[in-house]
């Protein structure tokens, strides 16, 4: 099983912490960085290699990763000359690629069961399989539909219930042949294409704990919780060195 992992993005939207750290090295807790958790998660997982797809501050992500032996992977490296969005690294990668493989951005902490997903992917025959997470957003104003110059339906402050793509997907190489080297793209536009041409994303349900760390109070908020989060998202071995 082998892992693509994002981790070339600039993280505007965590600044200053990502001012001298790619986000993926941003530290939580005491003792770890986000891409630490992740690397010794796909291993536990039973992953053995993985592809760091890097660029901003990339030598640091090298040097704190190196070649994965601690990690219990090998690791191996894509470097972006231009940035190319979460789908454009894979097509220079494409001959080194198994079939199958799972993709996944560096800046996230989750207790997916990245194994199950992957093999979900693979017995679906989809092109594509999106982990999704139930997001609920309460509305603190009263929302209208409107026709026209009249109001035809009012909701005080509604609550919305959807899913939403937590950032980890299983890919089938043959997704992404036709696609040239070089372009940047987002897993928005292959979902896009994909939908348009008739052959449908599968979907992996996943309600466990999910946090994308995009913004300082997401940041702020895995510190804080990260005492009571670490026996769900450390492996055994990380939890209890004895």
């Amino acid at each position: 099983m082998h892992a693509v992992i994002m981790a070339g993005g600039k993280g505007v939207r965590l600044r200053p912490y990502t001012t001298a750290l790619p986000k993926p090295l941003v530290p939580i807790g005491d003792d770890f960085a986000i891409l630490e958790i992740v690397l010794h998660q796909l291993a536990a997982y039973g992953f053995r290699t993985a592809t760091l797809a890097i660029n901003h501050h990339g030598s640091l992500i090298r040097a704190f990763v190196g070649d994965g032996t601690r990690f219990g992977l090998h690791v191996d490296y894509a470097e972006e000359r231009t940035p190319l969005s979460t789908v454009g690294p894979l097509f220079g990668l494409r001959d080194q690629l198994p079939d199958r493989f799972l993709v996944m951005n560096g800046d996230i902490l989750t207790n997916l069961h990245y194994a199950d997903l992957l093999r979900a992917h693979v017995d679906s025959g989809a092109p594509v399989t999106v982990a999704t997470f139930r997001r609920k957003v309460e509305v603190d104003f009263g929302v209208l539909a409107v026709e026209g110059d009249k109001v035809v339906e009012f909701k005080e402050k509604p609550v919305l219930d959807y899913r939403v793509s937590m950032g980890v997907y299983g890919l089938s190489k043959s997704t992404i042949a036709a696609y040239p080297v070089g372009i940047a793209l987002g897993f928005d536009r292959l979902m896009t294409d994909l939908i348009d041409r008739g052959d449908p994303p599968a979907a992996y349900d996943f309600d466990g704990y999910w946090l994308d760390i995009g913004r300082p109070e997401d940041y702020d908020e895995a510190n804080r919780t990260f005492a009571t989060l670490a026996p769900i998202l450390l492996p055994a071995a990380l939890r209890d060195p004895r």
